[in-house]
């Protein structure tokens, strides 16, 4: 802060370094001057009034005013108050500069011909350092994206197997999905309610090992499940089921919340960018396991009974869902190893942010850390989180209409890829394609948006995209437009970009309307938001499901 005082000797000159300083107790206080004798003047007064202060005396040359500023000696008055100790300090002068107290009325001098101070008073937001990008921890923050969201497209992914192992209950056939979905979001939900308020003490690297781990035993449990077990029940492997399901939502709450808030730490947008990126990611690859597993195996052998076919289908999906859930437990074991070691750099980033290396480096980060209420964060926030609720609730009516979408192409003549068991994945791979799309627009500058009321409108704009369903083949009774590529790339992969260039913009750019202690609790929130968006849009997609 820069501050212009009146000439030195002047009763205003006086007046306003008491001011100064006393609003500044304790504070480094530079002082650029064109007098040597003006330092002298000022440490007489401040002597005089007994005040504390730390001055750093900066004596220009005759270009000051054009910046050329040439630093000399260096004055500290440190928190002793008698006049000897300060006087002592100051004691060394100039010896080929001698300066004398003018008798003229200082009305009379000209304002231009007085050399006035000025008073830099250090702010502490000037000596922070801004974390520098890397593309290295760009990577693993798409890697804890891609992990946070993949146990949960596993088990999309796996619906052929868990049909097989409920096929001898058609109540439980019927509704296994619903339940799924049903228990996976409002655990998640609920669990990042919870964490959003428990912020004071919150350590969120370890939620995000916690949760990472948590994964990998899960899913360690479900490829056991596949080879082992299988005489067990419908209603019972249900149940187990179900507790894996709530098991690793409550992981993925943890890792939603530990990672956003962790990324939102650094202080770079750019890496919110990157987790919003690995889950799209984490949609994608699955999709394309699921095309491919499909076009891998042989199709039903046209001269084999009905049982032989179900037992060599039967077969196969234990075999797909055995993969499914071993690379879940990969990219769980892959993160953990990749994320520790940005967990000890955040760690050295805290200890060096420390002034008096009295605490340990989890109190440091907490002493930073503001404790803020939901309330506090929805004021600066509303038109952000209510953006990300809405976007995130109308997507969730994409995966209704999406499996019920069938190809133009008669089926006795389409060929393999335009057959429902591998047209459906397509579509779904198509959306997460364009998802994954819109997450990487937002790299480019001229395609941020900063203004959350705008954001909150583009958000209400996407309800009009899905009339467009209505315009495709659904469940095969014709199409007003009679074209795959219309489904595919108009409607599909559309609603999927806008879903992704619009929700990361707003999980970017909360960090911005918020205090920087602030910021881990802002990531937080934003997830639970999105996480909201998701429960409201899936519990209301099975309304529209129903409808006819």
């Amino acid at each position: 802060m820069l501050v212009s005082s009146p000439a030195v000797g002047s009763p205003k000159f006086e007046l306003a370094a008491v001011r100064i300083c006393r609003s500044f107790p304790h504070q480094k206080i530079d002082i650029a001057f064109e007098q040597s004798a003006a330092i002298e003047t000022m440490h007489d007064i401040l002597a005089s009034q007994e005040i504390s202060v730390m001055l750093r005396g900066h004596f220009s040359s005759p270009k000051f005013h054009h910046g050329n500023t040439v630093t000399d000696d260096v004055v500290i008055m440190d928190n002793q108050t008698t006049l000897d100790r300060v006087r002592a300090l100051f004691s060394k002068t100039d010896a080929d500069q001698e300066y004398e107290r003018l008798d003229t009325d200082v009305g009379s001098i000209i304002e231009e011909d007085v050399r006035r101070p000025i008073l830099v008073i250090r702010d502490e937001d000037d000596d922070k350092e801004v974390v520098p990008f890397s593309w290295f921890e760009y990577s693993i923050f798409i890697l804890l994206g891609v992990a946070m969201l993949w146990a949960w497209n596993m088990f999309l992914a796996a619906a052929p197997y868990f049909q097989n192992r409920f096929q001898d209950n058609a109540k439980i056939l019927g509704s296994f999905q619903s339940a799924i979905t049903s228990v996976g979001c409002v655990t998640n939900l609920s669990s990042m309610l919870i964490l959003s308020n428990m912020q004071s003490k919150a350590n969120y690297p370890k939620r995000i090992i916690t949760a990472l781990i948590l994964n990998l035993i899960v899913f360690t449990l479900l490829c056991i499940s596949t080879s082992y077990f299988v005489g067990v029940s419908s209603p019972g492997y249900l149940t187990f089921t179900l507790i894996m399901v709530f098991s690793t939502s409550v992981a993925t709450g943890f890792c939603q919340n530990g990672a956003f808030a962790f990324a939102s730490s650094f202080g770079r947008p750019e890496y919110i960018q990157a987790i919003m990126t690995g889950q799209a990611i984490a949609g994608v690859l699955p999709s394309i396991a699921q095309i491919l597993s499909v076009l891998a195996l042989p199709g039903p052998d046209p001269n084999a009974d009905a049982a032989t076919q179900a037992a060599v289908l039967g077969d196969q999906t234990k075999k797909s869902a055995f993969v499914y859930f071993l690379t879940a437990t990969g990219i769980s074991a892959a993160t953990i190893i990749a994320v520790l070691p940005l967990i000890r750099k955040h760690s050295r980033m805290v200890e060096m942010n420390m002034a008096s290396s009295m605490h340990s480096v989890q109190e440091a980060e907490q002493a930073k850390r503001k404790t803020v209420s939901m309330w506090t964060l929805y004021k600066k926030l509303h038109w952000l989180a209510a953006a990300i609720f809405f976007c995130f609730a109308v997507t969730m009516f994409f995966p209704v209409f999406t499996q019920k979408v069938v190809s133009v192409v008669p089926q006795d003549k389409a060929s393999r890829l335009f057959q429902p068991s591998v047209f459906i994945p397509l579509g779904f791979l198509v959306w997460n394609l364009g998802d994954l799309s819109g997450r990487l627009l937002t790299i480019i500058p001229f395609l941020v948006l900063k203004w959350p009321f705008v954001l909150f409108i583009c958000s209400l704009i996407r309800v009009l995209h899905l009339p467009l369903y209505k315009l495709c083949n659904l469940d095969g009774n014709g199409a007003v437009i009679n074209s795959d590529a219309f489904y595919l790339f108009v409607v599909q992969y559309g609603f999927g970009l806008t879903n992704g260039w619009l929700g990361s913009l707003c999980m970017m750019d909360a960090g911005e309307w918020v205090d920087e202690g602030e910021r881990e609790a802002a990531g937080g929130f934003m997830a639970v938001n999105l996480v909201g968006g998701l429960t409201a849009g899936s519990l209301l997609s099975f309304i529209v499901a129903a409808m006819k």
